[in-house]
């Protein structure tokens, strides 16, 4: 027993720690994975066959719109009459060739240029038109050209919007009148200025 006064020596039992002071265990944070946050072609990008019907819809209104746009001559007609006399000694044939041309489009044609052309078995021939400033002599020389032909088309003639005009060009080709008449086809060709395609009128 103890005096009283006396310092006790049974030693002090450890104070029981307090529910509130318990610390408790750190709670795991969310994840960080590195290769979802810069994603990948296959999450990122959408399905192959999506992609490709999205490629093809986008070639189809791309061939439409071409189709549509795509340049055409600027004017359309006949090819009316044709008169051909052989030149002597130069085993070529002089052509008068007649034709109504038609203005199609909006847009004023100016003729920069004219051909005659023939097809035949042993292939094409062109000839440029001759001035028009000749064609009295040549009516001279060669009476049978001037049936049937009308005033002379020139380059620089200016055909209205829808409107239309009867000419005539004369060529020679360097063919003989037998050859010439045994041709496949005739042509007129007719270039505009700032056109991609030419007039072709062929019988």
């Amino acid at each position: 027993m103890t005096e009283p006064g006396a310092p006790s020596s049974a030693p002090p039992s450890p104070a029981q720690p307090s529910s509130k002071t318990v610390p408790q265990p750190a709670s795991s944070g969310p994840t960080i994975n590195i290769g979802e946050e810069f994603g990948t072609a296959k999450k990122n990008l959408p399905p192959a066959k999506i992609v490709l019907v999205a490629v093809g819809a986008v070639l189809v209104v791309v061939l439409i719109a071409s189709f549509i746009k795509r340049a055409e001559p600027q004017g359309k007609g006949s090819l009316d009459n044709i008169a051909a006399v052989e030149i002597p000694g130069q085993d070529s044939t002089m052509v008068a060739l007649t034709f109504t041309l038609r203005n199609t489009s909006d847009k004023i044609l100016y003729v920069h240029s004219l051909e005659g052309k023939i097809k035949t078995a042993s292939g094409d021939q062109t000839a440029d038109a001759v001035s028009a400033i000749d064609f009295d002599r040549y009516y001279q020389a060669f009476p049978s050209l001037k049936i049937g032909a009308q005033p002379a088309l020139s380059p620089e003639a200016k055909i209205q919007p829808g409107q239309s005009t009867v000419g005539t060009i004369i060529v020679a080709f360097p063919v003989k009148l037998d050859a010439f008449n045994q041709r496949q086809s005739t042509s007129v060709v007719i270039w505009p200025y700032d056109q991609q395609l030419p007039i072709v009128l062929t019988r």
